[in-house]
């Protein structure tokens, strides 16, 4: 696994050794990427973007948005076999500034009461068995923490039938091999 493109393009990603953890693929995040930079379904300026990357793992998506110029990243992970590889990852591509990890339970009740900026990019990855999305997405909602042109990413098992609470609407919906990606936005 590498990162796709920007700064630290070709640079190698170390990936996690247990089968918990399943890192994003580098043709969904090429995807992803190509989704989030040409779509006219919203504008998002990576060069300004905060990016808020839950169930971070190894870091894959974030550091890619490092590579790509966001203005910053918070990773949020609690899973320990996977949090010094994703500080390894940094620290093998010199990231020292511009990111904040939190090693906390994203499903905690006061998990988003520490953020003070909004939120341009919200990138979900729970694993496949997390059936708690709507609540963590009326949580987002309810705390106020995504822009209003910002977008949610969320990568389900394309089999997945998440329910979506009001106020949410599908943008754009993707399927990769087993995954599929939804790019959602909040909805009046």
């Amino acid at each position: 696994m590498r990162v796709i493109s920007g700064i630290f393009k070709g640079k190698k990603i170390y990936e996690p050794v247990d089968a918990k953890t399943r890192p994003l693929k580098d043709l969904t995040k090429e995807s992803i990427f190509n989704i989030i930079c040409h779509s006219n379904k919203f504008k998002i300026n990576l060069n300004k973007a905060n990016v808020l990357d839950l169930f971070s793992g190894v870091g894959s998506f974030g550091i890619e948005c490092l590579s790509r110029g966001v203005k910053k990243v918070i990773f949020i992970e609690n899973y320990n076999q996977v949090l010094s590889i994703l500080k390894k990852n940094l620290n093998n591509l010199k990231i020292f500034d511009n990111f904040e990890i939190i090693q906390e339970n994203i499903h905690a009740n006061n998990i988003f009461y520490k953020f003070y900026n909004k939120f341009d990019i919200i990138f979900l990855d729970p694993p496949y068995k997390d059936k708690n999305i709507e609540k963590l997405l009326i949580k987002i909602k309810d705390k106020n923490i995504l822009n209003d042109n910002g977008i949610i990413i969320l990568h389900r098992h394309k089999k997945q039938e998440d329910i979506l609470p009001s106020g949410f609407k599908i943008v754009e919906k993707k399927k990769y091999g087993i995954s599929k990606i939804m790019f959602l936005i909040f909805s009046n």
